[in-house]
Parts: structure tokens; C-alpha cells; sequence
């Protein structure tokens, strides 16, 4: 971890929250935009099974590779941007990957696409208990996937570790640390519930954006989710700057000291169900937020986004009034949200309408830039697109 893991610190501290266990809660107040955790990964693997197209990313730092890039002249499957992040490529990823690929057209034959990205998870995690002990310690201390009391789940996550164990013991080289069947399991669930996707660009004809890599980031993982955050996160894959797979929480407005800091695990415009449906299957919770209670009691056609998105315009004469209420609901309790909870109407009208972004197919979250003086910036930047949007709300 970087600088910025010292830096959270004195932000961000540790405590156990009855019901969502270890969380993230300010240190001290936090303002709108303020960087309060920049995050560099205990591990990357790519998001391509062993059987589709070659990746058109450098398999370590996932930028897209230019026409120079340099091929791994031994196994011939990866591709790097440079001769720095080729040295990243070690001598037992590089067998296992050639003989993963050469048994993989039998081997996967009848099993989901999911299961070679999974290998590919399994393969930087044995790497990293060679390369760095310490860090595959950390990784192992993850909280794993709950049991969400779907059995058809527990047994399909059971028969994917015993067939990648299988398929790893009898396939790649010596493994670096001794493996077993329950480790595969562990590490296999670790992976489910605190790997971040990294996002192919944005593009307006690209409604659903592709993962072009996947990380663990121990810190972060620590933030809970929330349908109406408080914070969210930003990353610059493409960035020529060193630290482009870093992760970057920022605040999405003022939070007191105290305050659990969130992030949603997906665009906030989802409606109840379908929220409920990913949260239970994905992480192995449901969601019993502000904004969940609200809606867990609308019909079925109140609940959905375009309804909601209608009733937007509706709210936009009420924005003045409702940001004159955010500073007064803002001491009440310690919920992630926004601080706008008006039940008589719709809870995350207000959040819609001022953080998140209206560019076509984006359905990003809008967080104002870093403070440079003592005011809060007044332009707000996108987390998907990267478009800047001048906030008509003065103050937070």
C-alpha cells in the first residue's frame, strides 16, 4: 500500500458496526471531495478466460497496450507495455499459464467462462505466497463470502474449488506454497466478496462496459456498501502516471466525525429488487438501508428507475429547500446516506438530481475535485465518464 494507506489513518479508523461487522468510519470530519483513501492492489489478475480473445491490456499494469507491445516470448499469451512491467511476469505464471492453456479446451469444455478467470485468481494468489508472505497473509485475513443461505450457491462455489484444485495440482508446476482443497475454497471466497472490477472506457456506444482486470485492495474492502453513499470511488487505469491501478475513495459531501463511510457497489439508479437480487447473490447480505426501507414497501411499477427518474423533474423545484434541509439532518444518526431522508417522498431524489450523472448510458456517481482551499470545490467529476459538471448547489 502507498502513502495514501498512512494518510487514511488519521481519516479513516476501524470499528465493528452490530450487523455489518468491520467498517471504515471518520476519524475526524471529512469534507466534500476530500481524498480520504488512495489505495495501491495486493494483487491484479485479468478478466479474460484462457479461451477467448487475446486481452488488448498489458497483463500488469492493464493499460491499453500500444502497437509495440512486448509478447512473452515463452508462453505467448500475455502481452506487457513495457519491459518493466514484463519483468512482473515470473517464471511459474508464465509454465503455468502455457499448460493452463494447452489442457484448457479440454479441461473447460463443459464449465462456465467464470471458472478461467477464477484459475487466473488462484494462479497471482500462489504467486504472491511465494513473492511476498507477508502480503498473502493480508489476504488471507480477508473476510470471506457469507452464507446467504442459498445452498444452490454454497454447492456450485464447493464443486468450482474442488475442480480448480484438481485442475491446478495436476496442471501447473509445483506450486510455490502447499495447496489443499480447503485453502482453494478460502481464497476462492476471499476473492468473491473484495475484488474490484476495473472498467474498460467509457464510451456512449459501449452501454455495458466490460472488466478488463480484477484487484484486491484490503483497505477498501473494509468500506460497506450503501444505496445512497457517502463516498465513492475513482481510478485512472488509462493515466500514463505511475499508480494507474491505485483506487481513489473521495467524498461525495460533508460527513461528521463518526460517520460509517460507504460506497454502492453499483450505479445507485438500480432499482429495489434488482439491488436486493445483486447484494444476496454477489456479497451474501440484503440491504436494510435508509433508502431500502423506503422503497422494500412501493408496488412493483413505483420501484422502477424510470419512474423514479420521472419523479426527478418533479423534485427539482424542491432542491433549494431540500439542500436547506441536508446541514439539519445531517447530526442525526450515523447512516451512511446522504443526509436527506424525506419518506414522503423519495428518499434519493435529491442524491439523483445532484451526484449522479446525466451523460447518456453512464449512470455514474458525481463527487466534487479535491479541495484546494478551505471552500469545497464547486465542479464535480464523474467516476465512469470522467465528465466535470459545474454543481448548482452552493455550499454542503
Amino acid at each position: 500500500m502507498n502513502d495514501g494507506g498512512a494518510k487514511a489513518e488519521t481519516l479513516l479508523k476501524v470499528a465493528e458496526i452490530g450487523g455489518r461487522g468491520r467498517s471504515l468510519v471518520a476519524a475526524q470530519s471529512l469534507r466534500a471531495g476530500q481524498v480520504i483513501l488512495r489505495e495501491s492492489p495486493l494483487l491484479l489478475y485479468s478478466a479474460f478466460p484462457f479461451l477467448s480473445s487475446v486481452s488488448p491490456y498489458c497483463d500488469h499494469c492493464f493499460r491499453l497496450v500500444p502497437s509495440s507491445a512486448q509478447k512473452c516470448q515463452s508462453c505467448s499469451l500475455v502481452s506487457f507495455c513495457s519491459p518493466n512491467c514484463l519483468a512482473s511476469h515470473t517464471p511459474w505464471i508464465c509454465e503455468s499459464l502455457r499448460r493452463l492453456h494447452q489442457s484448457s479446451s479440454a479441461a473447460f469444455a463443459d464449465q462456465p467462462s467464470d471458472l478461467q478467470v477464477q484459475a487466473r485468481f488462484l494462479l497471482s494468489a500462489y504467486n504472491l505466497a511465494a513473492a511476498s508472505p507477508s502480503d498473502f497473509q493480508v489476504l488471507l485475513s480477508l473476510q470471506g463470502s457469507g452464507n446467504n443461505g442459498d445452498s444452490s450457491s454454497s454447492v456450485t462455489d464447493s464443486a468450482a474449488a474442488k475442480f480448480l484444485h484438481s485442475l491446478l495440482s495436476a496442471v501447473c508446476p509445483p506450486l510455490p506454497v502447499p495447496i489443499s482443497p480447503e485453502l482453494t475454497a478460502a481464497l476462492l471466497a476471499k476473492d468473491k466478496v473484495n475484488a474490484f472490477g476495473l472498467m474498460e472506457p467509457f464510451s456512449v456506444s459501449n452501454e455495458k462496459r466490460s472488466v478488463r482486470a480484477y484487484g484486491i485492495y484490503p483497505k477498501t474492502s473494509l468500506l460497506n456498501h450503501d444505496c445512497l453513499p457517502n463516498a465513492c470511488r475513482f481510478d485512472y487505469v488509462d493515466s500514463a502516471s505511475d499508480g494507474n491501478t491505485d483506487i481513489i475513495i473521495r467524498m461525495i459531501h460533508d460527513v461528521p466525525q463518526g460517520r460509517e463511510i460507504c460506497l454502492s457497489y453499483f450505479p445507485v439508479n438500480m432499482n429495489y429488487s434488482s439491488r436486493q437480487k445483486r447484494l444476496l447473490e454477489d456479497y451474501g447480505f440484503k440491504c436494510d438501508c435508509d433508502r431500502c426501507k423506503v422503497e422494500s414497501s412501493w408496488s412493483e411499477g413505483e420501484e422502477d428507475e424510470n419512474d423514479v427518474m420521472e419523479e426527478m423533474d418533479d423534485e427539482d423545484g424542491q432542491e433549494e429547500e431540500m439542500q436547506d434541509q441536508e446541514g439539519d439532518k445531517e447530526e442525526e444518526g450515523e447512516a451512511c446516506g446522504n443526509g436527506v431522508d424525506d419518506e414522503s417522498s423519495f428518499p434519493h431524489a435529491y442524491f439523483f438530481v445532484r451526484y449522479m450523472c446525466e451523460k447518456e448510458s453512464c449512470f455514474g456517481t458525481l463527487a466534487p475535485l479535491p479541495p484546494k482551499t478551505n471552500d469545497a470545490s464547486k465542479v464535480l467529476e464523474c467516476n465512469v465518464c470522467g465528465s466535470l459538471k459545474e454543481d448548482e448547489v452552493s455550499g454542503n
